[in-house]
């Protein structure tokens, strides 16, 4: 890939994703592009041939780059894009700032985010996945998103505008997060406080938190209406199914299904990327021939697999 644009932030090429990723796999982006600001990013993808793939990546929380890595440019928002800050009833986040630091921040102004506080990643893949924990979602408090179009346009889409359901959203292809503006219910920031660290211990108690994973692998398989919220009557968790199919603690090289929590895929030592994806096609294959349900990945499997 030659005659990219020249920008001011840093383009790295043939960068490894690996240690960019929460799993510790993957293999190497063809470039990768940290821009300096918003106007940056804007130019570089206005100049950038219309050809070329683009994939916006996160803080690979929720990710397996596969072992061959990605074709095109990779896009990584850094420090410049992870600003908080309230104005009034409003807290406005960069698509880089931790879900759980702008829960903590929202919580110190007295208002209440503090689903936001265990969900692993960072804003623009909360937005982009409409993420949720404790019945409560990113589509119940999101106004806004700033983006850049594929084509460099910055643009403002009202939340109403993205469709945001049960994990996902319909930005346009090739968009580009760079902040949100939430509104946020008021509370009082001790018992704010007090609910984020009771929502960290009984999450440290059931998940394996210690370990490398990318939180939940796959998403419960019914029971979600098309607001995004959770129906309590109806509803099956994935790792039943996956504990009835005999697949908790079922390892592949260095992957395993874990013992503390079995929705959850981990890199016990040494795993690549097939060995991840490939336990976990393992797992869906078990399960739909012990109860018919098809598990669909929460995780976003990405790139090309390492050619034999």
């Amino acid at each position: 890939m030659t005659n990219l644009p020249t920008p001011r932030g840093a383009l790295t090429p043939d960068r490894p994703l690996s240690d960019l990723t929460w799993l510790r796999v993957g293999g190497p982006a063809d470039w990768l592009f940290q821009p300096a600001d918003e106007a940056d990013l804007a130019a570089f993808l206005a100049a950038l041939d219309p050809a070329t793939p683009v994939f916006p990546m996160g803080v690979g929380s929720n990710l397996i780059v596969r072992d061959g890595g990605i074709r095109g440019v990779v896009i990584r928002l850094g420090r410049g894009f992870n600003s908080i800050a309230i104005q009034g009833d409003t807290v406005i986040a960069g698509a880089a700032a931790l879900d759980a630091h702008v829960a903590r921040k929202a919580a110190e102004a007295g208002l209440d985010l503090t689903f936001l506080r265990t969900i692993p990643g960072s804003i623009g893949g909360a937005v982009r996945m409409n993420a949720g924990c404790y019945g409560s979602y990113v589509r119940d408090v999101l106004v806004s998103v700033r983006i850049v179009t594929r084509q460099g346009e910055l643009r403002d889409i009202p939340a109403a505008d993205l469709n945001l359901r049960y994990r996902q959203s319909d930005l346009p292809e090739g968009a580009v997060i760079l902040s949100a503006t939430f509104r946020a219910p008021s509370g009082d920031p001790a018992v704010l406080e007090a609910r984020m660290a009771d929502q960290i211990a009984k999450r440290d108690a059931s998940q394996p938190t210690k370990d490398r994973s990318a939180g939940s692998t796959f998403r419960n398989p019914a029971g979600f209406s098309s607001t995004g919220r959770a129906d309590d009557t109806h509803e099956l968790k994935a790792w039943k199914v996956i504990d009835a199919a005999g697949m908790r603690g079922a390892r592949r090289g260095g992957a395993q299904m874990s013992e503390m929590h079995s929705n959850f895929l981990i890199n016990a030592g040494g795993a690549t990327a097939a060995d991840l994806e490939d336990l976990g096609e393992e797992v869906r294959k078990r399960v739909f021939q012990q109860s018919g349900i098809t598990l669909e990945w929460e995780i976003m499997r990405v790139g090309e697999c390492h050619p034999e």
